[in-house]
């Protein structure tokens, strides 16, 4: 385990809550005899602001505790936590869905192999890649993978153990612009993230393809009520590669927007709007088109999965290797600049979730083309802060 504080702030207070892991959700301390001899902690180190040194987003000091979770994965792309507080993770290149948690051991949270789906089909940045767990779990025992064919990107519905339904297909499959991000809305339906399966970009713009969108269907792949056009899955348009999504308290909807050649981005997504993909990258200076709430040089970000803590809402970023904090009003309003904390710690960081006990998962993605795989990599890393934010439960 790692601690981190800013500006010599002490880090007793954020150690008592996660110097170790327990059998149960909540995390806490174990018991004396489960553990062990005390942890080598390190000196505290910086969380730093990313753009504007002088700034101080979070309105103060803070700290944050590191610990990790799991180990030896293999590209873990998605992940959804069950009504126990199961952690379902994907493995892009594998095809299985692993349980991780909440039991663990001396090494962590325990993981177990709950389906390896054969129908995947990975190659490039495809897989099987966004999960997420249905709204009515406790009685339909239903959870939604989003994954790769050999021709196309499709989502699909299963039972753990059972048979991989397909509900929607025909997603346009390329090496490098999939998609993946999967998530049910605040609404109750399923939305999802897809790549514009060029190199060009042209789906993007093309209200009849299903690549470079968000899309937003009922559980069998239809499209819902109040879609922009009633008989579209397309929610919005001008998208590149969509690899995360998430809702704040306000229903306020954010996406990640990965693999441009100049920007990665950060969008508020808004029914209807088109994000300009192929046209901008980044900001840009047509009204007709949507800009982003945020956005880096790609080579400080490329940033793939998003989460929304209270009003903190974080990025992985793969090429950035970091997780981005950004403070966001009520109103949508950015506070200062966003911080940046892992940075250069851990490779390549690809999702994130906010897990049931208030504090953010964060998963490496080093075990892929581009990355340089420590020996217990890929990792799940658990963050909590002390300012009252992630964790503080």
């Amino acid at each position: 385990m790692i601690v981190r504080s800013r500006r010599g702030r002490a880090v007793a207070a954020a150690l008592a809550a996660v110097l170790a892991l327990t059998a149960a959700c909540s995390f806490g301390p174990p018991d004396p005899d489960q553990q062990g001899a005390p942890p080598n902690l390190p000196k505290p180190s910086a969380i730093e602001p990313s753009g504007d040194s002088s700034a101080d987003p979070g309105g103060g000091s803070q700290e944050v505790a590191i610990t990790v979770l799991a180990r030896a994965l293999d590209v873990p792309w998605g992940m959804a936590y069950l009504p126990d507080g199961t952690a379902l993770v994907t493995e892009r290149d594998t095809g299985r869905i692993l349980k991780v948690g909440p039991e663990s051991d001396a090494n962590g949270l325990t993981v177990t192999e709950g389906q390896r789906l054969s129908e995947v089909q990975a190659s490039g940045d495809g897989g099987l890649l966004g999960i997420a767990v249905s709204p009515k779990y406790a009685t339909d025992k239903t959870v939604f993978v989003y994954y790769s064919t050999a021709k196309d990107n499709r989502v699909g519905k299963l039972t753990l153990g059972g048979k991989l339904q397909p509900i929607l297909t025909g997603i346009p499959r390329s090496a490098d612009a999939n998609g993946g991000a999967l998530a049910f809305g605040p609404d109750g339906f399923l939305y999802a993230g897809t790549g514009d399966g060029t190199s060009t970009g042209t789906l993007a713009q093309n209200p009849k393809s299903l690549g470079g969108k968000i899309l937003r269907m009922t559980t069998a792949g239809k499209p819902a009520a109040g879609n922009p056009v009633k008989t579209s899955l397309v929610w919005s348009s001008g998208h590149h590669n969509v690899q995360g999504i998430a809702w704040d308290k306000t229903k306020r909807m954010y996406a990640t927007e990965t693999g441009q050649k100049k920007s990665g981005e950060l969008n508020v997504i808004v029914k209807g709007k088109n994000y300009g993909w192929p046209g901008t990258d980044g900001a840009g200076t047509d009204a007709k088109l949507t800009n982003p709430l945020f956005s880096w040089p790609v080579a400080e970000s490329s940033c793939s999965g998003v989460a929304v803590i209270e009003q903190t809402v974080a990025t992985a970023c793969l090429l950035g290797q970091r997780v981005y904090l950004l403070n966001v009003t009520g109103n949508g309003t950015v506070i200062g600049v966003p911080q940046g904390v892992l940075t250069g710690e851990y490779g390549r960081l690809r999702a994130i979730a906010a897990a049931p006990d208030g504090s953010l998962w964060v998963s490496t993605s080093n075990r892929e083309d581009g990355g340089t795989p420590a020996t217990d990599d890929d990792r799940i890393i658990r963050l909590v802060f002390s300012d009252g934010g992630a964790g503080r439960t």
